[in-house]
């Protein structure tokens, strides 16, 4: 109840002590007294005034820091001395917080109400960083305050003046539970002055239009307990009205012998209750700073019936001086309330953070926890989340039309409180999202969303934004309202909160909007992180139809297919595809196609592996179309490398080393190994920031070729792995890839020694996994250079046309204003015989030389490639370049690796 003139005492009528419980306590207290050693306390006392280095010695080592605190304080108690706050002994009690349960933590929780009504904002800013984190002091896990055994109210009572006041003041000290604390100011009010009962008030919304004081406690006595004083009615006392809100506004001491002489008494307590008010003694508490923050009250002294007594000047001077540590005591357990809500609501928000990025799969969803969340968070009856599309105002934007606030409303999610009780049943749809169209501009969200401003409104009804034809149609009745925006990262509206009618009936206070505020943030997060996850969900679709579309034009026709299945197979006699000099020049396109299906036959693939022959057709076909019409690096090349791996299976009888799976593999890989290539290499992709670099961090054209390899293998028609077991199509996979990536020269570098020592050892176990691995990758290096070691005429033909693609590579880098390496360099072009000996020295004979030692069959690359070498040394020698390395490479540990690198035709 709120009193505009004197608070309204309450009396209680209490049980009174009987006579023999009153002479029990009294031979307690007198048998106690009696026991006691006082002569030699006395003696103890002058032993240790004649001794001062053992007391001072024994001080040092025994004090604990609460004697230190009550001799600081009672010295300055004597010297009028306002003593620094204790530290304060923190018992943490483990608490994770992790599971925040719905309904349990309330803003309500987090509110200071003797203090203002407000924890304080939740978002302060740290280094121009948002920052939910206060300046208090943080604490891990929940905090007790300290407890202090206190002496009993007799014993208190026995004791000096002097004594009495460092005992309670030693209370305060210890004491940082307020009502306890509160209980203890009284109590000790009482016997320091004599006084039959007292209140204290405490300021509440110091600085605002709300300001008044609070009863923390009413109707004290020497005998109540801190439970009964609690539970009675908070009493409210305007500011600057009646004896107490004079005393708080003002400063003063009021002392009054007779209350119903003062004219700012007000005897309607004495007459609901028939306790008769006589004098009255009240005082200011004030803070370390000198703000009052409470009153403190005691009225009636004790005395004669006949005779009753007043407070006089010295119960003034003890009253005066008690409040000061008062006023200390009650600001600290202030302090240390607001640390452990401060504690309890970061731990609330950041489990409520938890729950929210932990459900962003769908929209709906996370706007569904949102709402129960908040309903929870802030006890209202229904809350609304309304979700902004900005697509008309940007169009509008595009179009320079003019036109202020085109923005729309296009979802919006709702949820009641009978709804989150309900909770698993069916629910409100509208809780799910439904779709709307309206302009932001109208009504209180639409001003919200406009203007980014929040909106608390307490009567609905008397808001001229309010449109009560909602109400009208629902039938249900808004009293309170709290509409705020959702902001981005960016600090973009994207939508608005509508929370509706506070459980309890009151308004929406400054905590709750604090609270909603911070936790809006998080609502802000939530919702963009879903947007860009369902965006990247509608991509990764967008990305999948578009590679649906891409392999259906990739992917060559039916008709194409049948039209190869009808054509003849020459046998691999006529077609010469055995030999290691093997001219690919003379065949056609289609001819190149029928050496590929004649090199399947013949390692019977089609029996051992159940291929379709129309899909071995098609993706051939297939293969062929996916190769760019690009200088070298084309289908021809792909087919000539295809040729050595049959040859080197076939001929070299490397199919009797390595599976059936193993050489199908290989060849697979040899017809796709360049696929989609552009004409350039690793370097200039990587160079450009090309896409695919950006996308593949190493062997960047070798991971591209393998994608399109597999995007082919997947197309409907190509399927030739379809028949395999699924560990056979799992292991045919990993071998391609493998062998695809072994083609970039920077992982042969890498293998090569490891091949070269186990191609000189004689017990080389090639049935090692490990061992065949390496063997794979050498393999397909040797095959992928094996121009070199063609006829003559094959060789300089295809030099040029390796040389043509690189120059052009090296125009390009010229445009971009890069100065190309010599074999990029069309000025260069001179130079090819001494680069082809660099290329011959550094790659191409060290791998056949190791070959041959493993396999002597496979002599032939070497020889071919030695004697290409001896054609460049005499191209060179007609063109009179110097600096030709006459003498080949005698050991592989003669390779300059960086020479080697920079002759990389990848």
């Amino acid at each position: 109840m709120v009193v505009e003139g004197t608070c309204h005492y309450q009396t209680e009528k209490r049980p009174k002590m009987a006579a023999s419980d009153t002479s029990s306590q009294s031979m307690a207290s007198q048998s106690k007294t009696a026991d006691a050693p006082q002569t030699s306390f006395e003696e103890i006392e002058i032993w240790l005034d004649q001794h001062p280095e053992f007391t001072h010695d024994y001080f040092a080592r025994k004090a604990t820091r609460s004697m230190i605190d009550g001799w600081y304080i009672a010295t300055a108690v004597s010297q009028g001395v306002k003593p620094a706050a204790g530290d304060v002994n923190h018992s943490p009690n483990s608490s994770s917080g992790s599971n925040t349960p719905v309904r349990k933590v309330s803003a309500s929780d987090f509110e200071l109400r003797e203090a203002g009504g407000s924890l304080g904002r939740m978002v302060q800013t740290v280094d121009g960083s948002p920052s939910f984190l206060g300046p208090s002091v943080t604490h891990q896990g929940k905090l007790s305050p300290p407890v202090r055994s206190r002496n009993s109210i007799n014993e208190l009572k026995q004791l000096e003046d002097r004594r009495i006041l460092m005992e309670l003041v030693k209370d305060i000290a210890n004491d940082l539970d307020q009502n306890s604390l509160c209980h203890k100011i009284l109590q000790n009010v009482l016997i320091l002055t004599r006084a039959d009962r007292g209140s204290l008030f405490l300021v509440q919304g110091k600085g605002t239009e709300n300001c008044l004081l609070v009863s923390k406690l009413f109707d004290v006595t020497i005998d109540s307990t801190v439970e009964e004083s609690v539970g009675k009615e908070i009493v409210k006392v305007a500011w600057g009205k009646g004896i107490v809100g004079y005393v708080a506004k003002t400063g003063e001491t009021v002392n009054i012998a007779n209350a119903y002489e003062d004219s700012r008494f007000n005897c309607e307590v004495d007459l609901c209750t028939g306790y008769k008010t006589r004098s009255m003694l009240s005082m200011p508490i004030k803070d370390p700073s000198g703000e009052v923050i409470g009153v403190a009250e005691v009225i009636n002294k004790l005395g004669g019936i006949d005779k009753p007594e007043a407070f006089d000047e010295t119960d003034e001077q003890v009253f005066e001086q008690y409040l000061q540590f008062c006023g200390i005591g009650i600001n600290n357990a202030r302090l240390y309330q607001r640390a452990m809500l401060e504690v309890k609501r970061n731990k609330v928000l950041l489990d409520l953070a938890r729950v929210i990025f932990e459900e962003q799969s769908t929209l709906s969803s996370i706007m569904r926890r949102i709402l129960e969340l908040t309903i929870s968070l802030l006890r209202c009856e229904r809350c609304s989340i309304l979700l902004v599309d900005e697509s008309p105002r940007k169009r509008n934007k595009r179009r320079q039309i003019k036109e202020k606030d085109t923005g729309i409303f296009s979802q919006v999610y709702e949820l009641g409180t009978s709804d989150l009780e309900n909770k698993g049943q069916n629910i409100n749809s509208s809780s799910t999202g439904s779709s709307c169209r309206f302009p932001v501009h109208m009504g209180i969200t639409g001003f919200v969303a406009t203007t980014g401003q929040t909106l608390n409104i307490s009567d609905a009804y008397n808001e001229p934004k309010f449109d009560s034809k909602c109400d009208e149609q629902t039938g249900f009745r808004t009293k309170q309202m709290l509409c705020m925006p959702i902001r981005n990262a960016n600090g973009t509206i994207v939508g608005v909160s509508l929370l509706v009618n506070k459980i309890d009936g009151v308004a929406f206070n400054k905590n709750d909007e604090e609270m909603f505020e911070a936790f809006a943030i998080f609502c802000g997060l939530g919702i963009t992180n879903t947007h860009m996850y369902e965006n990247a969900c509608r991509a990764v679709a967008k990305q999948r139809v578009a590679l649906e579309t891409l392999s259906y034009h990739a992917t060559a026709s039916q008709e194409e297919a049948l039209r190869l299945k009808k054509m003849s197979i020459p046998s691999n006699t006529e077609l010469g595809l055995s030999k290691f000099s093997f001219n690919e020049l003379r065949f056609t396109e289609d001819d190149m196609l029928i050496a590929g299906i004649r090199m399947f036959h013949e390692l019977d693939f089609f029996n051992k592996f159940r291929i379709n022959y129309e899909t071995m057709c098609r993706w051939l076909l297939s293969v062929r179309k996916n190769y760019r019409n690009v200088t070298y690096h084309n289908w021809k090349h792909a087919f000539s490398v295809s040729q050595t791996m049959f040859a080197i299976l076939k001929t070299g009888q490397l199919c009797n080393v390595i599976s059936d799976l193993e050489c199908m593999a290989l060849l697979v890989a040899c017809f796709c190994h360049d696929l989609d290539h552009r004409g350039t290499n690793n370097k200039y992709q990587i160079m450009t920031e090309s896409s695919l670099a950006q996308l593949y961090s190493t062997s960047v054209m070798e991971h591209h070729h393998f994608d399109q390899c597999i995007m082919i293998l997947n197309s409907k028609g190509c399927e030739i792995f379809n028949n395999l077991s699924p560990e056979d199509y799992s292991q045919v996979t990993r071998l391609v890839e493998h062998a695809i990536l072994s083609t970039d020269l920077a992982v042969y570098f890498k293998s090569r020694g490891d091949f070269f020592n186990l191609v000189k050892s004689k017990d080389c176990d090639w049935c090692d996994e490990e061992n065949r691995e390496i063997l794979r990758g050498m393999l397909m290096t040797a095959c992928d250079v094996s121009a070199i070691s063609k006829p003559w005429e094959v060789q300089k033909e295809v030099a040029e046309l390796v040389s043509g693609e690189f120059f052009e590579q090296g125009d390009l880098e010229r445009k971009l204003n890069v100065e190309p390496e010599d074999m990029m360099n069309r000025e260069k072009h001179h130079l090819l015989p001494k680069m082809q000996v660099s290329f011959i020295d550094a790659i191409c004979l060290p791998i056949y030389k190791a070959l041959t030692i493993g396999f002597e069959k496979l002599y032939p690359l070497k020889k071919g490639t030695e004697e290409n070498r001896e054609n460049w040394l005499k191209e060179g020698r007609k063109g009179g370049i110097s600096g030709l390395k006459e003498k080949g490479v005698t050991d592989e540990k003669d390779v300059d690796e960086s020479e080697a690198k920079s002759s990389s035709k990848h």
